[in-house]
């Protein structure tokens, strides 16, 4: 059988219909449906990748010596993590790369359990099909069964935006080293948060100063606009980020050498980021006050770029309610069974499309 016919359909396609309603409105779509960033690339980050564009020969899979140290330093400096070396980071081509084909560069199979989040971004999942590996979903560390192979966890989380508490990361992590699994930290929207703090699992805080088994996997793609850029990597254990880069090597896993020279550039520069923040907390606040004002409920939420959001009843009611609003939304469903009755509302929309969609819900 070919891996597609084993791999659930492609969830934005069922939204057809309710985008095409919304298409319809007199004001125009309001896509508020996925995170793609709507807001400019930094023009340093542009600066850089201009400057590097005479690039001859092949890249280092790994990346160059200054995005190794780059690398080191926005996890020491920014996250307060354990004192990596060059053998504890590597490059990824854009942070789904890294979920979707982990369990395979891990030489997962079917004697392998992944474990994944109840409600989470549908690639974990697909990853895991893909290396044919069983599937275990599960918010709780206490209750984990037998011993998986390889543990998603996510961060502030998609869709919900739920921030895990240092407790919890803490728990995971003693279960992963306890049972030999690895543990893969999905810290891509790490810099967005706005109701708790964030850690990466690389902190001593959460590990006790013990990388064994953990990777970071994070991402330029939503701290910096750079989703086009596809610049990824991770930082972790060093003997499986050897092995990863070693497997990525013999693939062509490689991130194009301006990309790594436009990505020093991004990790050396906090102000954009910063910048960015108070944008989608700016966004973030209309909206949610918009959408309770329209009778949504608005859960969890601490972080990442959504609201979650529900009027009570099941979400494609609730698709279907916004689109005859002109607002395209993400219903619960594509991120699993346990999530029916929610809809995810993105802030990666431009000031003047989250105002329209303001000025509907309250109108």
């Amino acid at each position: 059988m070919s891996p597609a016919r084993t791999l659930p359909a492609f969830p934005w396609d069922s939204l057809a219909g309710a985008k095409a309603l919304a298409n319809s409105h007199e004001g125009g779509i309001v896509d508020l449906s996925v995170g793609t960033p709507a807001d400019p690339t930094p023009q340093i980050v542009r600066e850089a990748l201009e400057a590097s564009s005479q690039a001859p020969g092949y890249p280092a899979v790994w990346g160059t010596p200054a995005l190794r140290a780059a690398i080191i330093s926005y996890f020491r400096n920014r996250w307060g993590s354990v004192e990596l070396s060059e053998r504890n980071v590597t490059t990824a081509v854009g942070t789904k790369e890294v979920v979707g084909w982990l369990p395979t560069l891990l030489s997962l199979g079917p004697d392998d359990t992944v474990v994944l989040p109840r409600v989470a971004y549908p690639t974990y999942e697909v990853g895991a099909l893909m290396a044919r590996a069983r599937i275990q979903r599960c918010d709780d560390p206490d209750q984990v069964e037998g011993s998986p192979s390889l543990i998603w966890i996510n961060s502030p989380a998609n869709p919900h935006g739920a921030v895990a508490p240092l407790d919890l990361l803490r728990r995971w992590v003693r279960l992963a080293q306890e049972r030999g699994a690895v543990l893969a930290a999905d810290e891509c929207y790490a810099e967005f948060v706005y109701d708790a703090p964030a850690y990466t699992v690389l902190a001593p805080a959460v590990n006790d100063g013990d990388i064994t088994g953990l990777l970071a996997v994070q991402s330029l793609s939503k701290r910096s606009n750079m989703a086009g850029y596809r610049a990824g990597f991770i930082g972790g254990d060093a003997g499986i980020v050897g092995e990863l880069t070693a497997v990525r090597k013999h693939l062509g896993m490689i991130v194009p050498a301006p990309v790594q020279a436009a990505m020093v550039a991004a990790l050396g520069d906090q102000r954009h980021v910063d910048e960015q923040r108070a944008r989608y907390a700016a966004r973030r606040a209309r909206m949610r006050a918009a959408l309770e004002r329209a009778g949504f409920r608005i859960d969890r939420s601490e972080g990442s770029l959504y609201l979650w959001a529900t009027r009570g009843g099941p979400g494609r009611e609730s698709i279907d309610w916004l689109a005859e609003r002109g607002i395209l939304a993400a219903p619960g469903d594509f991120y699993g069974p346990f999530s029916t009755d929610h809809v995810r509302i993105s802030m990666t929309a431009t000031d003047e499309r989250i105002a329209a969609a303001v000025e509907r819900l309250t109108r």
